[in-house]
């Protein structure tokens, strides 16, 4: 391997790098592979732009943002579904994944359906 030459910005942080064209020939040409993939019945399926943005601009998990959108407090969704505003919080953690039951229930708040609740 060539050495690489890195290009930075004025704060130093590397933007770019240059290298070799053969190395770069190399990369495209014989640098990538195959990976088995096989298509569900949720590849179609879609989060709106804004529910989006509320989850990267407030750093917030997607069960928050869908609620952060719907104008809903963890309160409100606590008072509606029967249960208390630390098990919403739980829900909300970035890596927990509710029963499906409790995802249908919060899709019907939330105006959409329970496969866009998940990542």
């Amino acid at each position: 391997m060539s050495k690489i030459q890195y290009i930075n910005d004025t704060a130093g942080k590397p933007q770019f790098v240059e290298l070799p064209i053969a190395e770069y020939e190399h990369l495209v040409n014989d640098g990538w592979e195959d990976v088995p993939y096989q298509a569900d019945e949720h590849d179609d399926e879609t989060i709106p732009g804004e529910v989006v943005s509320i989850m990267v601009n407030q750093d917030v998990s997607l069960l928050a943002a869908w609620r952060i959108n719907s104008g809903l407090s963890q309160y409100d969704i606590a008072e509606k579904l029967g249960t208390t505003q630390s098990a919403v919080s739980q829900w909300e953690f970035v890596d927990s994944k509710p029963q499906k039951k409790t995802r249908q229930k919060l899709a019907a708040l939330y105006g959409c359906r329970p496969e866009q609740l998940t990542l």
